[in-house]
């Protein structure tokens, strides 16, 4: 299992749907789950840069989990962000349901995230929004990190400010895996 994390913009549905395409893994992005699947108000929210509850997000999770392959490498984009997901996630390694993932951190620079999400041009890229994801990423999402290095979990940080193919080449080098093109 290989998480991808790092801030809105920094490349992880890219790179992941790269490597899934080019290595035969599973791809599950949490953003591409709630954009089809939220309705509503709880739409309004994830619009407005908002995380969904960790039970939500669990719950979502672990339904799409039960319907892959879990034996074979997959990807996931968005998962985990919270200390309390983490905590699912590695009780879920334990208890066997898949092998323990490493994490690619996507480390990219706020002003190069700000422009990315510019041009991408969803209507959930506001300003404000932007403001808010980087703020939510910097205060839950970072400090995780460290609480998978210290349970064990390989944590490779990635420059992921530059083109999107020297970026998929840190990270499959990062990986040790080879590149395709």
């Amino acid at each position: 299992m290989i998480l991808l994390m790092g801030p809105a913009g920094a490349g992880k549905s890219l790179q992941g749907h790269k490597l899934a395409d080019e290595h035969g893994f599973a791809y599950i992005s949490t953003g591409e789950i709630f954009r089809l699947f939220l309705t509503g108000h709880r739409r309004a929210e994830m619009l407005e840069g908002k995380l969904m509850s960790d039970q939500e997000t669990i719950d979502m999770i672990d339904k799409v989990l039960d319907i892959i392959d879990t034996t074979g490498e997959f990807i996931l984009d968005g998962f985990p962000r919270t200390t309390s997901q983490v905590e699912w996630l590695m009780q879920q390694v334990e208890n066997g349901r898949f092998g323990k993932p490493t994490v690619v951190h996507m480390d990219v620079s706020e002003k190069e995230t700000r422009e990315r999400l510019a041009k991408r041009g969803r209507p959930d890229d506001t300003e404000e929004a932007i403001t808010e994801r980087y703020r939510l990423y910097a205060s839950k999402t970072q400090p995780i990190l460290q609480q998978f290095r210290d349970g064990g979990v390989t944590v490779l940080d990635v420059n992921a400010d530059g083109a999107p193919t020297e970026v998929y080449l840190n990270i499959v080098n990062a990986l040790g895996i080879p590149e395709k093109f």
